[in-house]
């Protein structure tokens, strides 16, 4: 794992939480975009050293619904940066990691994800992030 890409947090409202993040906070925010395939909305913010996503679900099925009805709006996941993601999957399976994801699946930002069991990674849920080029 090269450095950790961002930090996804679960928010019930993008508006809402924007302000925080860009008016309060005076960070950047550098663009929007809905990945269909996870059920989000995500709203890029330059914290400076590190990326954070603002993620909001799209729907009451969204994995993020869920887990805000569940645990309440909050860091969600650490993304850590890989090269050659399904070696790294590979790996992480061969050292005992239960991975939620075999294969790798589209994420935000056009990365390559697959997302750690947080079973196996002492509660934190961890995600395994390619990235063809940095936003």
């Amino acid at each position: 794992m090269k450095k950790v890409d961002h930090i996804g947090i679960a928010v019930a409202s993008l508006e809402e939480s924007m302000v925080l993040y860009t008016e309060q906070l005076g960070m950047k925010h550098m663009k929007t975009e809905t990945v269909k395939s996870q059920g989000v909305t995500v709203a890029f913010i330059d914290a400076g050293n590190i990326k954070i996503e603002l993620l909001e679900p799209t729907g009451p099925d969204s994995p993020i619904a869920k887990f805000i009805e569940k645990r309440g709006q909050g860091i969600h996941h650490i993304a850590y940066s890989v090269q050659n993601i399904e070696d790294r999957i590979t790996e992480m399976k061969e050292r005992g990691i239960q991975m939620i994801n075999e294969t790798a699946k589209p994420g935000a930002g056009g990365a390559q994800v697959a997302f750690m069991h947080p079973k196996s990674t002492g509660g934190v849920l961890m995600e395994l992030c390619e990235k063809k080029e940095e936003l």
